[in-house]
């Protein structure tokens, strides 16, 4: 693909993401006009509005796999890749406000969802393990709760840095979550 053409898709994609959160039957032609490219660009990649979508559910999704494999949660320390996966997601919320939760029908869609899920349990099960977080906690309780935050932190008006934002996310979590004596901050 050339690049401006490739500019383009994330144009129409990104800005497709966000007049979507806003307004589910945004038209194809108003995403066009407001992501700076003349609609046959978007009917020439998309022939429904289903489509388009479709696209920018992938694009979140894709997002969102790569924000875990960049916090590296079963290699990095904990408290490190707790607050990199936090920073990343609440970065991922942001570009991409969309629900993929409307999206959850499709059984290839869900079960790559699913595989994030479990990659973010199973490293807070390793949190608690190495004692970062509660072992006194309902199973499931961190992992119900991280996202809420998450998703607070992203839409709230709190801090509009992805990282100060992961800072008070994760300074929330670890006060209510966290074993006594867990660090609030990263080391390094």
């Amino acid at each position: 693909m050339r690049a401006d053409a490739a500019r383009n898709l994330e144009a129409v994609l990104v800005t497709g993401a966000r007049m979507l959160a806003v307004d589910p039957g945004v038209s194809m032609a108003g995403i066009a006009a407001e992501a700076g490219v003349d609609r046959r660009t978007v009917y020439r990649r998309f022939a429904s509005r289903e489509e388009l979508l479709a696209a920018v559910y992938e694009a979140r999704l894709s997002a969102v796999e790569g924000a875990i494999a960049d916090a590296r949660l079963g290699e990095a320390p904990v408290a490190v890749a707790l607050h990199r996966y936090v920073e990343n997601v609440i970065g991922v919320n942001r570009k991409w406000p969309v629900d993929l939760a409307r999206m959850l029908a499709d059984d290839a869609v869900r079960a790559r969802r699913d595989a994030c899920v479990r990659d973010v349990e199973a490293f807070l099960r390793r949190a608690t393990c190495e004692g970062l977080l509660r072992e006194d906690l309902p199973p499931g309780w961190a992992a119900t709760v991280l996202p809420e935050l998450v998703t607070l932190a992203a839409h709230g008006q709190a801090h509009r840095d992805a990282g100060r934002a992961a800072d008070l996310v994760v300074e929330s979590f670890l006060r209510g979550a966290g074993a006594a004596g867990a660090a609030v901050r990263p080391a390094g």
